[in-house]
């Protein structure tokens, strides 16, 4: 399984494109205008890749600008978790609290409450539930290559926000206590946001878990 990533928008999100075989599927689109748009379309093209979804770790409005974009382009449906579908609701008026353009996202046709895995060609990724930065965030597990894509939970000797509407500090540090650090440490986590860490590094230096060190 491969997985590469761009950074759109002036959030600077990180956008996921995770591929097996001939298929991929289009994780947090935060696209937010034609360039952008032509830069993500014409890398996927140039693969040769079919999408198959879009999936929304959570639904703020910087990881799902490109949702719209996606979904028409490739006739694909829109995956999230229940409990985030009040912030895709909520993407308009967000929007225009920031003045940003933004299109209204399609509804989701389906919700990922069950976790478990879902299938990529002949590869699976493993979906874990971790509440705290948004109230129905999940991240992706690729255990076979030996990395997650954790949205917004945990960054770079840093964790997500959780100041906003959903958000609940102790319950972020408890899903990244046990979802994340639960993970090999060797495991490589791409963020919602800047650079990729590991979960071993995040477990001994992060100072949000100084009981780790």
């Amino acid at each position: 399984m491969k997985i590469h990533s761009f950074t759109f928008n002036p959030f600077q999100e990180n956008t996921y494109v995770i591929s097996s075989g001939e298929q991929c599927f289009i994780i947090d689109p935060g696209c937010s205008n034609r360039h952008e748009e032509a830069e993500l379309q014409a890398y996927i093209n140039d693969q040769g890749w079919k999408p198959l979804a879009v999936i929304n770790t959570h639904c703020h409005i910087d990881h799902i600008m490109g949702n719209t974009f996606c979904c028409e382009q490739w006739d694909i449906p829109l995956w999230i978790h229940s409990l985030d579908l009040p912030n895709l609701n909520m993407g308009p008026t967000v929007a225009d609290m920031y003045g940003l353009p933004y299109h209204q996202s399609p509804q989701p046709s389906r919700f990922l409450d069950d976790l478990g895995e879902i299938v990529l060609g002949y590869e699976r990724l493993d979906l874990l539930f971790t509440p705290g930065h948004a109230p129905g965030h999940i991240c992706l597990v690729s255990d076979p290559d030996d990395w997650v894509v954790a949205g917004d939970t945990l960054f770079q000797l840093s964790i997500g926000r959780t100041d906003l509407p959903g958000g609940n500090h102790d319950q972020l540090l408890q899903s990244i206590q046990t979802q994340l650090f639960t993970l090999p440490e060797q495991y490589i986590v791409y963020c919602g946001h800047g650079p990729a860490t590991e979960i071993g590094f995040e477990k001994r230096h992060n100072p949000f878990f100084p009981h780790n060190s």
